[in-house]
């Protein structure tokens, strides 16, 4: 319960963060020493970028069809949570995104940043940053080894600062995505641990206990 007040805390801070930042010199300085450094390294980032959404939907397809493939009841437990988590957190950024309505960095500042693409959708939070998190947050509550948490979460912060290099989004955009994806895949991990006490797979059909 502790853990889940602290995640609704911090969901509710996504809402305060912005009036607060409009205040603060510090959010478009960081943004601007970013996306002006390293300029030779912007198709790495656009790479790095574009790896969310393939990578995010990849990751429970795979173990789902390993699990199908070898009649795993636990792995198709772990591809429905992680799909899930993606879910969850999908509607949460939306959610954010259209409450929020922080438009992004090259349109509030046209002469100081160079973004590569020029997007009108709502800035606050990272959707790619957030939807990254997420899933290596599932990843890691699911299997807690290094060799899984530590490139999922190299691979997660790379995207989040490439949004950043970019132009397209804060550093507080990024920093409140990965709160966000990080906390949905919590609250997601809660929800699936109490649908398996209640339901059980079995013989590729859910049945009640």
């Amino acid at each position: 319960m502790r853990k889940f007040t602290i995640f609704i805390l911090l969901i509710g801070n996504l809402f305060v963060l912005p009036q607060y930042l409009s205040s603060q010199n510090a959010d478009i300085d960081l943004l601007k020493q970013i996306n002006h450094s390293a300029v030779g390294l912007k198709p790495v980032s656009v790479f790095l970028s574009e790896t969310a959404i393939p990578l995010n939907l990849a990751v429970p397809i795979i173990i789902g069809g390993y699990g199908l493939i070898d009649n795993n009841k636990d792995l198709l437990k772990d591809a429905f949570y992680i799909a899930f988590a993606s879910g969850v957190n999908l509607g949460l950024t939306e959610i954010s995104k259209r409450s929020i309505k922080r438009e992004r960095p090259a349109i509030t500042y046209p002469s100081d940043i160079n973004p590569y693409q020029i997007k009108t959708s709502f800035s606050m939070p990272s959707g790619h940053t957030s939807s990254c998190f997420a899933t290596a947050t599932a990843l890691t509550l699911k299997y807690p080894q290094w060799y899984v948490y530590v490139p999922a979460y190299a691979w997660a912060t790379s995207v989040g600062l490439s949004r950043m290099h970019l132009g397209v989004h804060y550093p507080s955009d990024v920093l409140a995505g990965a709160v966000l994806g990080a906390g949905s895949a919590y609250l997601s991990y809660k929800v699936n641990q109490w649908f398996w006490k209640t339901y059980d797979l079995k013989d590729k059909k859910i049945v009640r206990k």
